[in-house]
């Protein structure tokens, strides 16, 4: 186990496929700069009330997905932050790419991607420039939990 406890935020590390979903483990890069994330997973399920239950309704978990929304600053000359920023300006499969996520813990989740830019440097004159994006999964991920002792 690489550590147990709390920890800061930090200690996450993003990477994104700088070749898109072609990219290989040395086309992952970290993004640079970034300063916040959420990650919002969401859960459909399908519910039924079979005659032999007294009323009493069955679900199963039959639908999922996950979004990754990164803010931080644009950072120029970064290949991690430079490849999100460029799709701003793409559509279709030049958005999609592969991230990785890799926790304090040692557990990891990769996962196929659509990266859809919200701001690629807008702000105030006196503002760093920021770099916020959405991470969408794409299909299923694949989560390594972390070695344990």
């Amino acid at each position: 186990m690489g550590f147990s406890g709390v920890f800061p935020v930090y200690n996450i590390i993003f990477k994104i496929g700088t070749k898109g979903t072609t990219s290989i483990a040395a086309d992952m890069a970290t993004i640079a700069d970034m300063e916040q994330f959420t990650m919002k997973i969401s859960g459909k399920t399908d519910d039924w009330t079979p005659m032999t239950t007294s009323g009493w309704a069955r679900s199963l978990m039959t639908e999922k997905s996950f979004t990754i929304s990164l803010k931080g600053k644009r950072n120029v000359g970064d290949p991690g932050n430079d490849y999100v920023a460029v799709t701003a300006w793409a559509d279709g499969l030049d958005c999609s790419s592969i991230a990785e996520i890799d926790f304090p813990d040692g557990s990891k989740l990769t996962f196929n991607c659509v990266i859809d830019v919200q701001n690629a440097g807008g702000d105030a004159s006196t503002k760093v420039a920021p770099l916020e994006f959405d991470l969408k999964s794409d299909g299923k991920p694949t989560f390594t939990a972390a070695p344990t002792v």
